[in-house]
């Protein structure tokens, strides 16, 4: 026997067992002669014998071996010799030989092996045997997972947590602990699963150093990484997860060569996150450019195709095999993917017969995890497209049928959302079809279901609750409240999975539909139940959603640093550091100029989402701190009617919902309850009609032609026979003198239309009258922009100083003579003027004035809400995103004499108001003038002469009216001269607006 563990002669081994088989048939005495036992000799053959069963892989020998050493493990023998713990692991090892070539009875072989080797760790073992044992039961349970996806007890999990402790440096065992704990991610989505299931992949991919010769475990650590990242990306939505799982792929493709054939999968893999970081956030590191445009990437290969693949299945009875295997089960779901494209209506009936054929094997095994209920899954998703392809109800009913048979299955928590929604669907056709009622009754029952799924990301659920909530509404179900409000409480939540401020507007653009629509249909559902002032709450939670998440951040802590100051001061810190973050550079710029961190092989785009989802916690986490405090409960929360209303305390404020269902019009009033104005069937087509017609035409044609003049005037007549007279009829009501302050708050459309300049009004002496001279107009975006414009600060009668950006050129021919008159203004006046106009100069100056005056160019970017800027010295822009990073305590007012300043872009959301004059409100001036269109040059040195005279007029200084408060009536007496010019045409004069206080 030693001379075959030296040659590994098999005639030395065959001899061995030859002889040591008439040893143990010695007769007793025989073995007192000899000095030993035949229990010893016993074991020294069933010790070789599993020397031959490991070299010929023999069944029989293996069985044998396994009797015997069951056999030989009775205490008792311990008295003759045989050493236990080399009995225990020689047993280990033959138990990993059965479960590789007789596997009928793996599970209860595995689950043995971990009992044997919980004795051998509890014991003394050598270090070799307890190495050999330990390794022989990761490695066959590693194989066994990832041929059955095997769900360990909890003795197996324990084993491998106790020798990994143990045996640190034992990589066989880091992998098989990571499979165990991922199993049970897959099973729980639990985040300490997902750590417990990493780390040990983390462990042993950090013992690989560059240049280093890539070793099996570790290869398969940086795929199972990867794998493990993408599934919970998949699971949860998370961006942040999003980051991980590419930086994993990128690890895997870094550690291999090109021209290995993996590589193509990985980079297909990658390619895929990349295109889903597009479609969530709109940026892109041109992977899938460089993956289609390389010569040098290998090409994935084609999978077979589904009817290929279910024919050759049927073949070999797998189909029909009560337990198909492993492989069997992958190779389907790969060819499901081809089916999908299948139209031809022979080869769909074809592929439908082997699914229903597979369906019952596949339904007794369900039990387990993936890929069984992904088949499963997948099979439901082409019967209901097959059903759209053939017409046929069976497939219909069969997908059903399928969806109710997943969401039996216990332990499949992942899969409940998609499935729910799928099912949704099918019940939705069905009862399309057959108007059965009980098919109805299920989706209203599924709705809620879905949309309360903890598993789920809250962009999805946002989305499913906004569906449930249009079914419910139209068929007067009595769950729209419910589904209305669970949407409204995702809405903001759902746009905190974008990063900045850009991606967040990209999200919104994308998902225009639900985030434009919700807020104004429940609304509208609102106030056809009554309930106005929870409208106007609604009103207020849905628009503005950028700059609301924005003014959360900088919330007043004045009143909480006298209570805690401690708590304070860190959650200012935190809200600082989100809104540095949130007002970063585009996310694009970031992703394609800056450079893969090499110690995290995180992009800076990457970073900044892991970063914004670790201070979102943080900042979450202080916020139920500070509700804990007394009197600090509703910190935070969406304001109530009550403060609301606190808006209207200087005027009436004239709300416009623009809502398909139903649109009205909401008086808000600070004294006395709100008042609607329920609008006809009509309002909302010729709302639309009015919108479509001005901005066609002003693209079209130049401002000051015909053409648009025509379609001005038309648009402020039927503007007012629809908002304006019946607004009017109101206000005079309510005993509204003529010559008040009020103040617009329009939504959707109307936030593109001159609500101020609707006219003319009809009149007994025939003079023209528009809605600026019956009342003071002004604008705002939300009704808390306005309550925080005329927030407590410094009150004083002093006459405010004056900054002056100025830049004028060839085409701005009249800016010198506008430039002399605000110098002349009687207050002070700090002047940047060509090339001192700066945007940092500007911006270092904005904090030392209270009053500021543009006299520039202003330029939109289509599509790109942010890059609207002001054009200062050598081209260079101040844009709205450098803008909303100031914060201007002592601002006041500021005039915007350029062009499109009030302008919402083209591509943008209306009710978003992302402009420059909301801007510069936000950062905290408390009024601003701007225009709503390109401004003629002409018009700003009579009109600011005009506006600055009426503003710093004795007659209004003696009021005691803060000067910023004097502006909306100077802005309108100015307008009202332009007026009267001869020769100026109705665009000029109704372009000028004023927001806020």
């Amino acid at each position: 026997m030693f001379r075959y563990y030296l040659l590994k002669d098999e005639h030395d081994l065959e001899t061995s067992i030859l002889h040591f088989t008439h040893v143990v048939f010695l007769p007793f005495h025989a073995f007192i002669k000899c000095g030993t036992n035949p229990i010893k000799a016993f074991f020294l053959l069933t010790e070789v014998l599993h020397h031959r069963s490991f070299k010929l892989k023999q069944p029989g020998d293996i069985r044998h071996c396994l009797k015997y050493l069951h056999y030989l493990r009775d205490p008792s023998f311990e008295a003759f010799g045989v050493p236990r713990n080399k009995l225990t692991t020689l047993l280990v090892l033959t138990l990993a030989l059965q479960q590789q070539f007789e596997p009928i009875s793996a599970k209860q072989d595995l689950e043995e092996m971990s009992i044997l080797c919980r004795e051998l760790l509890s014991s003394n073992p050598s270090e070799v045997d307890l190495r050999d044992a330990v390794t022989s039961l990761a490695r066959s349970f590693v194989i066994y997972h990832l041929k059955s996806w095997y769900q360990p007890p909890h003795q197996v999990v324990e084993c491998f947590r106790e020798a990994n402790m143990r045996l640190p440096d034992l990589q066989e065992v880091s992998l098989a602990l990571s499979a165990a704990h991922s199993f049970r991610f897959l099973m729980t989505s639990s985040i300490d699963d997902y750590n417990d299931a990493m780390a040990p992949l983390d462990k042993v991919i950090s013992t690989h150093f560059p240049g280093d010769c890539l070793s099996q475990n570790v290869r398969l650590s940086l795929g199972s990484a990867a794998s493990l990242a993408h599934y919970r990306f998949n699971l949860s939505g998370d961006p942040e997860h999003l980051e991980e799982a590419i930086v994993r792929f990128r690890a895997y493709l870094g550690s291999i060569p090109l021209e290995d054939p993996e590589s193509g999968n990985i980079i297909r893999s990658l390619a895929d996150l990349e295109r889903r970081r597009f479609n969530e956030f709109g940026v892109t590191n041109g992977l899938e450019e460089v993956h289609s445009g390389n010569p040098d990437v290998p090409n994935v290969t084609n999978p077979p195709s589904f009817l290929d693949v279910v024919k050759s299945l049927a073949e070999t009875n797998s189909v029909m095999c009560p337990s198909m295997t492993a492989t069997d089960r992958f190779r389907f779901l790969g060819a499901l993917h081809s089916a999908g494209r299948i139209t031809n209506k022979a080869d769909v009936e074809e592929a439908a017969k082997y699914c229903r054929l597979l369906l019952p094997s596949l339904q007794k095994s369900l039990d387990e995890m993936s890929p069984t209920q992904l088949i499963i899954i997948s099979i439901g998703i082409f019967l209901f497209k097959w059903f759209h392809v053939t017409k046929n109800p069976e497939y219909l009913n069969d997908a059903i049928d399928v969806y109710h048979c997943i969401l039996k299955v216990p332990d499949a928590q992942w899969a409940r959302f998609p499935v729910v929604r799928r099912l949704i669907s099918c019940l939705s056709a069905r009862f399309e079809l057959s108007k059965d009622k009980k098919d109805f009754d299920e989706m209203m029952q599924l709705f809620p279901i879905a949309a309360n799924d903890t598993y789920t990301k809250v962009p999805d659920l946002f989305v499913l609750s906004c569906e449930w909530a249009q079914r419910a509404r139209f068929s007067l179900h009595s769950s729209s409240s419910t589904a209305y409000e669970r949407a409204m409480s995702l809405l903001q939540d759902s746009l905190a999975f974008a990063p900045t401020l850009e991606v967040q507007h990209y999200r919104l653009v994308t998902r225009r539909d639900h985030y434009e629509r919700l807020p104004l249909n429940y609304a509208s559902y609102q106030a056809q139940i009554g309930r106005v002032k929870e409208a106007i709450e609604t009103l207020e939670r849905g628009r503005s959603l950028l700059w609301s998440e924005m003014r959360g951040f900088r919330t007043s802590i004045d009143q909480l640093l006298m209570v805690d100051p401690r708590l304070a001061e860190k959650f200012a810190a935190v809200n600082r550091d989100l809104e540095a973050l949130t007002t970063s550079g585009s996310p694009d710029i970031l992703i394609r100029g800056g450079e893969v961190d090499g110690s995290e092989g995180m992009s800076p785009f990457g970073r900044i989402v892991v970063t914004q989802r670790k201070l979102l916690g943080e900042r979450n986490s202080l916020i139920m701190q500070i509700r804990s405090l007394p009197r600090f409960g509703d910190f935070l929360m969406s304001p109530s009617y009550d403060t609301l209303r606190c808006a209207a305390i200087c005027g009436p404020i004239i709300i416009i919902n623009h809502s398909k269902w139903r649109s009205d019009i909401l008086i808000l009033l600070y004294d006395s309850l709100p008042l609607i104005i329920t609008m006809p069937d009509d309002f909302y087509d010729r709302a639309i009609e009015l919108r479509d017609r001005l901005v066609k035409t002003r693209n079209q044609h130049r401002l000051e032609s015909k053409q648009y003049q025509h379609a001005l005037r038309s648009v402020l007549e039927n503007l007012y026979k629809l908002v304006g007279r019946p607004v009017i009829e109101e206000l005079r009501k309510l005993n509204i003198a003529e010559q008040s302050r009020v103040w617009w708050c329009p939504t959707s459309v109307f936030c593109s239309l001159p609500l101020h300049a609707m006219g003319p009004i009809p009149s007994e002496d025939g003079v023209k009258r528009y809605f600026l001279d019956l009342y003071i107009p002004s604008y705002t975006p939300t009704l808390s922009a306005l309550i925080e414009s005329r927030k407590s600060g410094q009150k004083t009668s002093e006459s405010p100083s004056m900054l002056l950006v100025a830049q004028p050129d060839e085409s701005l021919l009249h800016a010198w003579p506008e430039i002399q008159h605000i110098q002349r203004v009687g207050t002070n006046v700090t002047s940047l003027i060509s090339e001192r106009a700066t945007p940092s100069a500007v911006l270092e100056g904005l904090r030392d004035h209270r009053f500021v005056h543009f006299v520039c160019h202003g330029k939109l970017e289509p599509g790109k809400p942010f890059d609207a800027s002001f054009q200062l010295h050598g081209d260079e822009r101040l844009t709205l995103l450098e803008i909303v990073r100031s914060r201007l305590a002592t601002a006041e007012f500021a005039f915007l004499s350029a062009c499109h300043t009030a302008e919402i872009t083209e591509g943008s959301i209306e009710d978003e108001s992302l402009h420059l004059t909301a801007a510069v409100q936000y950062c905290g001036f408390r009024s601003v003038v701007g225009t709503m269109w390109a401004m003629a040059d002409m018009d700003g040195e009579g009109l600011v002469e005009d506006f600055y005279k009426a503003t710093f007029s004795c007659e209004e200084s003696g009021t005691r009216v803060p000067y910023y408060e004097r502006t909306a009536r100077a802005l309108r007496d100015a307008v009202k001269k332009l007026r009267r010019k001869k020769g100026v045409p109705l665009e000029r004069w109704v372009n000028f607006v004023h927001y806020g206080a």
